[in-house]
């Protein structure tokens, strides 16, 4: 929500059948077609950008914009990342509606109430704007950026998104060792089609490990 990187909720990997046998190649000729098929997607999308341009995002500064008009009511739509790990966690709910209030000046205060079966979480995140930064920093976690974006992502005008990166473990790492975006809707019976824009602008980005919530239980208002 306020692409807001809220801390988890509450938190893949393969099922082996004991007793089972594999009947298709080996473990070697398996890898090779895995590294083959990982080669000619990423030749896909280096070909796609160049003859498809990235539609370029709009990001909210959060020392620049007016807060007022993004604190109530929010209900998450999707989330997005180019790994499954980053976004797992939202999978083991039906519905989240988070409410942004601003406690002071400079401290936003975000309640996230989520409903996972029949139970109702609720959990709050601190954020905090600090002069000459862009970005919020989320109390107990400073290591995190957290951006805003506009709802032009995913072509809705009443949407935000909401964006969190952790810089990587090591320094030997490549990658930033979170980095997700969530959409945000000020509605929760929005159109469906500005989910699948947001996932179709995200993927152009690399971001295709994707989670949209069914929406099936009473929202935990």
């Amino acid at each position: 929500m306020i692409y807001l990187h809220p801390q988890p909720a509450p938190g893949s990997e393969s099922l082996t059948v004991p007793g089972s046998r594999c009947l298709g190649p080996g473990p070697r000729s398996g890898a090779m077609f895995h590294e083959a098929w990982s080669y000619l997607l990423y030749l896909y999308t280096v070909v796609h950008q160049a003859v498809v341009p990235c539609a370029r995002q709009q990001e909210l500064l959060v020392k620049t914009i007016d807060h007022q008009q993004y604190l109530g009511k929010w209900y998450f739509k999707a989330a997005v990342s180019h790994r499954e790990a980053d976004i797992q966690m939202f999978k083991a709910f039906d519905n989240i509606v988070f409410t942004i209030e601003e406690k002071n000046n400079d401290t936003l205060l975000l309640t996230g109430n989520m409903r996972m079966g029949d139970d109702c979480i609720t959990q709050k995140w601190t954020y905090r704007l600090q002069p000459g930064r862009d970005d919020m920093v989320l109390e107990g976690r400073p290591q995190r950026r957290n951006l805003l974006w506009s709802g032009a992502w995913a072509d809705c005008s009443d949407c935000i998104v909401f964006q969190e990166v952790e810089p990587p473990l090591r320094d030997t790492d490549a990658e930033d060792s979170l980095s997700r975006q969530m959409l945000y809707a000020r509605r929760s019976d929005t159109d469906s089609e500005m989910v699948t824009t947001f996932l179709k602008s995200s993927a152009c980005y690399g971001s295709t490990a994707s989670v949209t919530l069914p929406q099936e239980k009473a929202f935990c208002l």
